[in-house]
């Protein structure tokens, strides 16, 4: 009964940690709810944070955009390919537009 017990109680605390762990992944916005979040001023306008991201790389180009809210916070992700062919990921504050992540992607 012991066993019973300890394997239940395992079982329990593992089914805890794995939904603690799912609560912190990121969720993606919908379109309708970006439009939403920056016709209420709540986000910048996405052309003022595509402005902001090429501005890190002159010459680059944008291969995709991504509005996400993460740990209650909406974060703006930015893929780009600069003239030279390197590809960069930006992360930006989609409510205040300051770059918090900007690196070569590998």
């Amino acid at each position: 009964m012991k066993t019973l017990t300890a394997l239940s109680l395992a079982s329990l605390i593992g089914l805890g940690l794995g939904l603690g762990a799912g609560l912190a992944h990121a969720r993606d916005v919908h379109p309708d709810e970006a439009q939403r979040l920056r016709d209420a001023g709540t986000i910048q306008p996405f052309e003022q944070l595509n402005a902001t991201a090429l501005a890190r790389h002159p010459g680059s180009t944008i291969s995709d955009t991504e509005l996400e809210e993460k740990y209650g916070k909406y974060l703006y992700q930015v893929d780009l390919r600069d003239p030279q062919g390197l590809e960069w990921d930006l992360e930006l504050d989609a409510v205040s537009g300051q770059v918090l992540k900007d690196h070569q992607d590998t």
